[in-house]
């Protein structure tokens, strides 16, 4: 247990887990730990970014099995620009180049694949092959697969503030008719659902302007596990402690 959530090392095998009734329709997550999780093997930090690839697979081909509707997966943060500049670009790299390889996998899994985040700062070749496995799966029906790029959640929270402040100043809009639903339409996730449940990976206790909004009544599920590590079993007991919680919104 960290800091009172619940985590897989601490619940037993995770081979027996019996997922519950109710599964999120929408899991987000935090893949951290990736540099880390190098460095305590005298790797350099880049292998933990090419290792934590397959624990992306993996988290992709299960939650098509299991049915859940939405992953979303913190790929690339608005503050990550500030990392070494070789770092930075193997990120990139590694990222443009799983958009080619995974893209047959992608399709096979049945997936459609979105993007939130910033596009003015990325690289041209990551913007045409992240273009082409989107307009490629458009029409999959399967999970929906969101790739956070370039993504902070106040930078998106004050472009949309921004859209609605133009729109009133036009004199298309009045101010009292801005409701949570209008400013949910403007966010870079307009039509997706709210993430039912937050992961995070790394042991790190904080959301790191990750989808502020839209977490607003998540569930929190961390691991000490860098992202490196983090198997099925373990994102199995995740998913079995979301089924076993009783989630009120505010009520009794």
């Amino acid at each position: 247990m960290v800091n009172g959530i619940p985590d897989a090392a601490a619940s037993g095998s995770p081979r027996d887990v019996a997922l519950g009734p109710t599964l999120p329709r929408h899991v987000a997550i935090i893949m951290d730990g990736n540099g880390r999780w190098a460095q305590q093997r005298g790797l350099p930090r880049i292998e933990g970014h090419r290792r934590g690839v397959d624990t992306v697979r993996m988290v992709c081909e299960t939650s098509g099995e299991l049915g859940i509707e939405t992953l979303t997966l913190y790929c690339l943060s608005s503050e990550n620009w500030k990392r070494p500049r070789a770092e930075l670009d193997f990120l990139l790299a590694l990222l443009e180049r799983y958009l080619v390889e995974e893209r047959q996998l992608i399709m096979d899994q049945g997936m459609r694949v979105q993007t939130i985040g910033r596009r003015d700062r990325l690289p041209a070749g990551v913007l045409a092959e992240m273009d082409r496995t989107i307009e490629l799966s458009v029409g999959n029906s399967r999970t929906r697969l969101v790739l956070a790029i370039d993504y902070g959640g106040r930078d998106e929270l004050t472009q949309a503030f921004q859209k609605l402040g133009r729109e009133i100043l036009a004199g298309r809009l009045k101010p009292e008719a801005v409701d949570e639903a209008m400013v949910a339409s403007v966010l870079d996730t307009a039509g997706i659902s709210d993430p039912d449940l937050l992961i995070r990976t790394g042991g790190e206790m904080r959301v790191s302007n990750f989808l502020l909004w839209q977490i607003s009544y998540a569930e929190l599920w961390v691991t000490p596990k860098a992202w490196p590590e983090f198997s099925r079993e373990d994102y199995l007991v995740a998913l079995q402690d979301y089924s076993s919680r009783n989630r009120r919104f505010g009520g009794i």
